[in-house]
């Protein structure tokens, strides 16, 4: 029996949390390797080093505040004398803060940049009350 999942019942209404939690423990792997870049104060910029793929061979999908980038390598049939760079298939999942959204994403150099914009809602934004 998992562990987290012994206590969810305990903790009511944050089961997300507990499901989360247990995605990102599932998901700590560290190929291909990455950098989370904050481009401003609602701006973010996710790069993978994807050497060895090509746009068909990836894919992004969003669901429920996950990020998901899966890339699916090709069966290489050469015979190699030393193979250093690594195309295995790989899937990286980032979870979203509430009302971020994947606005762009561009493959260059071997280098994929996923786009992340924050979009508050207006009426979830913080306002001033005139005191009267």
């Amino acid at each position: 029996m998992n562990k987290l999942n012994y206590y969810a019942p305990l903790a009511i209404g944050i089961d997300r949390f507990f499901t989360e939690v247990e995605n990102a423990i599932k998901g700590n792997t560290t190929y291909p390797p990455h950098n989370v870049i904050k481009d401003g104060e609602d701006s973010y910029g996710i790069e993978l080093a994807v050497a060895g793929f090509s746009r068909d061979q990836i894919s992004i999908e969003t669901q429920d505040r996950l990020l998901k980038i899966t890339g699916e390598a090709q069966k290489d049939e050469r015979e190699y004398t030393y193979k250093g760079i690594s195309t295995r298939s790989f899937t990286r999942q980032f979870t979203l803060a509430e009302y971020v959204e994947v606005t762009d994403a561009t493959l260059q150099d071997g280098i994929l940049s996923v786009s992340l914009k924050r979009n508050v809602p207006e009426e979830k934004q913080p306002r001033k009350v005139k005191i009267g």
